[in-house]
């Protein structure tokens, strides 16, 4: 994204990243940026929603109403540009704004703004779920790349695309990410999920920390891609919880790593326990800086890709008779 880094460790946008106290602490611990708490357009949608509901109740007066949400909006929208316009002056590592929603024009509108309000770079949250039966996979992709589209059209700081894995054609999606104005890509969103509680027979939330096992599809694509898709960068996010795995995403071609639950479960110093692990690997395999090592076993390393394309739970275990 053209932004320099002391290391390759980001802070990923969370309540972690919520403040202006917690972002000075975060530097403090070493990170090497920051990605701001996302500014959900579907929770200003919902507080708007609760407000007039309450206005409809009380006084059902139109005027009021469109006074409401209008307030609403832009105070969430004023207060979010103040955590940046804040952050920007306390600290010196970059800050990416980041937006979550759900209608293209709210992407343009708080896009332009954080620009304005002084943000290194944006990262774009997109999740579109596929649940329409007549939509294809090309018309949920095109939707991507319109978001894309139009907030490059009115911003020079560099956009991230954070997306999921869930597209026919990975390898083909971020090639087109990249040819309509993409600087990063971060592989991969993680998404609230449902679960339910057999007692109440009530929706709740699925477990929201990530786990260690979960870097496993990311090694995957994150390998695949840095070796396929050239001159973008790539941010792995998901399951990396310590050392070793950042270790890993960077052979297999990260730019860099976002850290989220391993923050929330072992609190800002685990920052420290990971650059330590970094730096003794690079001083025991004799490197001197990331980029002597980064995407040293991708996809386009190895003339056997078999261990990238390998699929089928039957050929990994061919070899072993009780399995």
């Amino acid at each position: 994204m053209g932004l320099t880094l002391k290391n390759p460790l980001i802070a990923a946008s969370s309540g972690l990243t919520g403040t202006l106290e917690q972002i000075v602490q975060l530097e403090k611990s070493g990170v090497g940026a920051v990605v701001i708490k996302s500014l959900f357009e579907e929770q200003i949608s919902n507080e708007t929603n609760f407000l007039l509901h309450q206005n409809m109740q009380q006084n059902d007066n139109p005027e009021a109403s469109a006074y409401i949400a209008g307030y609403t909006r832009e105070n969430s929208l004023q207060h979010h540009l103040a955590l940046i316009r804040s952050a920007k002056a306390a600290v010196s590592i970059p800050i990416i704004a980041s937006i979550n929603c759900f209608s293209g024009e709210e992407w343009v509108k708080y896009a332009s703004e954080f620009e304005k309000a002084g943000a290194d770079g944006i990262e774009v949250n997109a999740f579109i779920l596929p649940a329409e039966r007549r939509s294809t996979s090309a018309d949920i992709e095109f939707r991507y790349l319109d978001i894309l589209t139009e907030i490059r059209k009115r911003v020079k700081i560099p956009v991230a695309m954070k997306i999921g894995s869930n597209f026919t054609n990975l390898v083909s999606m971020v090639d087109r990410l990249k040819a309509n104005g993409a600087a990063a890509v971060v592989l991969f969103n993680r998404f609230y999920e449902p679960d339910i509680d057999l007692e109440t027979l009530t929706f709740g939330s699925a477990p929201i920390y990530s786990s260690q096992a979960e870097i496993y599809r990311t090694l995957r694509w994150m390998g695949i891609l840095s070796g396929k898709v050239k001159n973008i960068d790539l941010v792995a996010s998901t399951g990396i919880h310590d050392g070793e795995a950042v270790v890993k995403m960077l052979l297999t071609g990260a730019t860099a790593v976002q850290l989220c639950s391993t923050l929330y479960l072992n609190g800002f110093s685990q920052t420290d326990i990971i650059l330590k692990y970094l730096g003794d690997f690079m001083k025991k395999k004799g490197y001197h800086a990331v980029t002597d090592f980064r995407g040293s076993m991708n996809y386009a390393a190895f003339p056997n890709h078999a261990i990238y394309e390998r699929a089928q739970f039957m050929k990994y275990f061919s070899g072993h008779k009780n399995l």
